[in-house]
């Protein structure tokens, strides 16, 4: 009786955790995924997919729980069978990441979820988005000059500045799959501090006079041009980036079972259940690569250092583009609707909204800031298009 309770005793958690010298090291991870869960819950930043983060990250990093083996992954090749025979059920589910199928999936939802009504109106917005993609090659260049990364990794780095998790996450498991902890927990968290990091950007960058400005009414956008534009997009990213269609066709295609009128079950599906499916498995696998011995590492503080800087370029970016475009056109450009290039969307659209609404409450800023907006969810897709078709 006695051996049955030592043995009983040897195989707890508590036990495992201080068998070795680095226990402290898993302490501090569990502690991190209870941060992140107060801030999805009590502080609501982008609770989807930081609540799932924070959970897998708990998960993986229990001692003897076996859930998932980052080892299995980092080979060349995938030993199907060993993940099959021996791996725990976050091993299976992460092969959705490593297969590169979730962002994928991630992207249609997204396209059956997202108007781009606003772009086709107003196609000067796809300069906006493509200015806001400055922070991901500024980002490269500062990850890679500084020793630290090899160009994959610093490419891995410098996506985090297009504010679009999915993209991260896909170019991340191709180029460096071992960053892909810090690089997803500073992606999602940069995109869920936008409204805390982007209005200080803004107001310092433009007058009150230019954010008061009121833009005239958006066309009205025919229903031949919404079907139009998702096939026309993915054709033309297609012969010039082909690398980018894997992202762009699937947010295209979403967005075409949306527009089409004749498929709206499968529209509602990629919206909801098959979107919140994905959203859950892509967080709670993402979450458990951190597991201490990847995650707590000084390159880790310079990767979440280098995405902030990357996101605030972008920003930076975004807004000087939409200050030129507005005293190009004589001043009829809201240059605060720069901010939404980045890809977050529609978070970076509503704070250029209420930025807007601050200076004045009769100015409505949100379909105008939609425009760049979704253009920059085209132009992350695009720079990483580019970056995998590079490396």
């Amino acid at each position: 009786m006695l051996d049955a309770i030592q043995n009983f005793l040897s195989t707890t958690g508590i036990a495992r955790m201080f068998e070795t010298a680095d226990w402290w090291k898993t302490a501090i991870m569990i502690i991190i995924s209870f941060v992140l869960v107060y801030l999805a819950i009590v502080k609501q930043f982008e609770p989807l997919l930081l609540l799932p983060i924070a959970i897998g990250m708990l998960l993986t990093n229990l001692p003897g729980a076996n859930l998932f083996h980052f080892d299995y992954f980092m080979g060349e090749t995938l030993d199907f069978g060993l993940i099959l025979r021996k791996g725990g059920l976050l091993d299976l589910l992460y092969l959705g990441v490593k297969l590169g199928i979730y962002p994928c999936l991630i992207f249609m939802g997204i396209g059956a979820m997202t108007d781009f009504g606003p772009l086709i109106a107003n196609p000067k917005s796809l300069l906006i988005g493509a200015g806001a993609q400055l922070g991901v090659f500024v980002a490269f260049s500062a990850a890679l000059l500084s020793g630290a990364f090899n160009p994959l990794e610093a490419a891995s780095i410098g996506i985090i500045g297009g504010a679009d998790g999915p993209t991260a996450i896909t170019v991340t498991k191709e180029l460096a799959s071992h960053l892909l902890p810090a690089i997803a927990v500073a992606a999602y968290s940069y995109m869920a501090l936008i409204p805390m990091i982007q209005p200080p950007f803004m107001k310092m960058l433009t007058t009150k006079k230019e954010r008061q400005i009121k833009m005239t009414a958006l066309r009205q956008v025919s229903k031949t041009e919404k079907i139009l534009f998702p096939i026309v997009v993915t054709l033309v990213v297609g012969l010039i980036v082909p690398d980018a269609v894997v992202l762009i066709g699937c947010l295209m295609f979403g967005n075409l079972l949306n527009v089409c009128g004749v498929t709206d079950r499968l529209s509602k599906t990629a919206q909801n259940e098959l979107m919140n499916i994905v959203t859950i498995f892509l967080g709670i696998t993402v979450g458990a690569t951190a597991t201490a011995d990847n995650f707590l590492h000084w390159r880790t503080l310079l990767i979440i250092a280098c995405g902030l800087i990357a996101f605030c370029i972008s920003t930076v970016g975004g807004l000087l583009t939409a200050k030129i475009m507005n005293w190009l056109t004589g001043g009829k450009i809201n240059p605060l609707i720069g901010s939404a290039g980045v890809s977050a969307v529609p978070m970076a659209a509503r704070v250029s909204q209420k930025v807007g609404q601050a200076e004045d409450p009769s100015n409505f800023l949100l379909m105008h800031a939609m425009g760049p907006n979704v253009a920059g969810v085209i132009g992350s897709a695009v720079a990483a298009g580019v970056f995998l078709s590079w490396f």
